[in-house]
């Protein structure tokens, strides 16, 4: 199954991204309506997305007690705002911090990969977001942003 995966070593914290979502879900450039979340790590000197993983065994779905939220065949969550009671136990599950609320309409922003053509990857112009199969990503921009975080920072 393919994922937007990410490389934190290319990202610039532009924000490109979360406009793209935002806009391509709402038709408003809004970082609070935008499904992915760039992070500002000022003690690593990184900006690092945040965004659903589309994990093998959701805890979003499992925890959602109305059904709201549901996994397709091709892996991607999607919501049922219908269904949906803004009980926000979705987001407080989600072990990535990757289902952020709209405040406005009171239920999470779930990421469902724009329709196989995720509007993130495409603005994101460093190519710090891929839409692919994460078994054959290169997973050494996460690894070695959590290594300086560890060691205080200084990549040893």
């Amino acid at each position: 199954m393919r994922k937007i995966t990410t490389d934190s070593k290319r990202c610039t914290g532009c924000g490109a991204c979360e406009m793209a979502c935002s806009f391509y879900h709402t038709d408003e450039f809004s970082r609070d309506l935008s499904r992915i979340r760039v992070i500002k790590d000022e003690l690593a000197g990184h900006d690092y997305p945040i965004l659903c993983r589309q994990c093998q065994t959701p805890a979003c779905v499992q925890a959602c007690p109305t059904a709201a939220l549901s996994r397709m065949e091709s892996g991607t969550i999607l919501l049922d705002v219908s269904l949906c009671t803004g009980c926000q136990l979705c987001s407080s599950v989600c072990p990535h911090g990757a289902a952020p609320m709209d405040v406005i309409r009171g239920v999470p922003l779930i990421c469902d990969l724009c329709d196989g053509e995720p509007a993130c990857v495409e603005r994101c112009a460093t190519e710090a977001l891929k839409y692919e199969d994460p078994r054959k990503a290169d997973s050494r921009g996460r690894l070695d942003i959590a290594r300086k975080i560890w060691n205080g920072g200084n990549g040893t």
